[in-house]
């Protein structure tokens, strides 16, 4: 049975994560992988997570299962973190949450549900989107269409031809949007952007389903939830999935959720049992200790301000790097207008440079990026984004 197999293509960032790994010059630079890393290049574990987890260590007397839908406490916090304390759909409780293996693991539960829900049904991802979303989606066996999103020429937003294709979604199917820190290209919708998909999503029926993997990383908690909220005020249904890896330093550890909005409490009731039986079928109950962890903090107040700090300085030590990207590139000469982005938002950021470019880069100064010219801005720090600007603007005037 097995020697039928064919190879599969390695996964791009894997690939590049390989490669960077075999890579013996000691100038080299990993800006594909998507895992924040601080001034000294490590990804450190956040001090309120270590008090945490002193306390779980502390207070656990079981190694019981928790249940399907995981930890109601961590359940509660998410939604509130989400969509905001006294938000009308949680008290009218029409909102059904499941803690899971990781925001990935909230992505393929979600999907099985709508494949549950809707076994015809088409989901419309961005186009570009993660790359895992669309193999992903396909593996449930969901019908995966993309809309347009990203507009190269002009290195923003083309919102004209992104609603013309959401104004051709037919009712009954899905659509995928990012809540903020877009993955790739760290370009957000405005607040007047999220009203128009709102009002296109009621006119046309489809249903959202928001990926929030990186609240707190784009301008605060609740500004990049700004969007999210709105649209949960004004619609019927929504899917959203959220993720622990980024904002709270737990990558390792797998903590996502994947929250189910329904018209009306009773219909509620209906979504959470079935909600419920996707996850048995997938990993029946999903792991203890990222989702108490992450109550643990959000159950103090001690805890919680110290996390709010040092989300605060991942996410100020980002926004700076933007424009030091920016002003760097500027003193090595190149004329090429980057200010594009100090406009996008989060880890990513499209740089705009062509496959030969990027092959050079590689080839020649250990600077390793994804073909699409999309880096992770958390990769740079104070020991190697001279040597970035002096590679690229070496590459771009040669």
């Amino acid at each position: 049975m097995f020697a039928q197999l064919q190879p599969v293509a390695t996964d791009p960032i894997l690939g590049l994560m390989a490669a960077y790994k075999e890579d013996t010059n000691p100038n080299k630079v990993d800006l594909g992988v998507g895992v924040y890393k601080d001034g000294q290049g490590h990804t450190a574990v956040l001090k309120c997570v270590k008090e945490a987890e002193a306390l779980r260590l502390k207070n656990e007397d079981s190694k019981t299962y928790i249940g399907m839908a995981g930890d109601l406490g961590f359940n509660n916090h998410i939604e509130k973190l989400a969509l905001g304390v006294g938000h009308k759909a949680l008290l009218a409780n029409r909102i059904t949450t499941a803690h899971t293996p990781g925001g990935t693991g909230a992505l393929r539960v979600a999907a099985e549900f709508i494949k549950k829900a809707n076994p015809n049904a088409t989901i419309w991802v961005t186009s570009p989107t993660w790359a895992n979303h669309i193999s992903m989606f396909k593996a449930a066996g969901l019908n995966v269409k993309e809309y347009t999103y990203y507009d190269y020429a002009t290195k923003g937003l083309n919102e004209e031809a992104m609603f013309a294709d959401l104004a051709t979604v037919p009712a009954g199917d899905v659509v995928l949007v990012h809540a903020c820190c877009h993955n790739p290209s760290g370009m957000d919708l405005t607040f007047a952007q999220w009203q128009r998909f709102t009002d296109i999503a009621n006119e046309r029926g489809f249903t959202p389903l928001v990926d929030m993997a990186y609240q707190g990383f784009g301008s605060g908690l609740d500004e990049d939830a700004k969007g999210l909220r709105y649209l949960a005020d004004n619609v019927e249904e929504m899917l959203l999935c959220s993720s622990c890896s980024k904002n709270f330093g737990l990558y390792r550890e797998r903590i996502g959720a994947v929250s189910i909005m329904s018209a009306d409490s009773k219909v509620m009731e209906i979504t959470r049992v079935n909600l419920l039986s996707v996850v048995r079928s997938i990993y029946s109950m999903p792991p203890a200790h990222g989702a108490i962890v992450v109550a643990n903090i959000l159950d103090s107040t001690e805890l919680t301000a110290l996390w709010h700090q040092e989300l605060a300085e991942m996410r100020d030590r980002i926004n700076n790097y933007r424009q030091l990207i920016i002003d760097k590139l500027a003193g090595e000469g190149v004329q090429q207008d980057f200010s594009f982005i100090t406009r996008q938002h989060g880890m990513f950021s499209f740089l705009g440079i062509d496959k030969a470019q990027i092959a050079r880069l590689r080839s020649e100064f250990s600077i390793y990026m994804v073909d699409s010219s999309r880096v992770s801005i958390a990769g740079l720090n104070h020991s190697n984004i001279d040597y970035f600007a002096k590679s690229v603007a070496t590459v771009l005037q040669g």
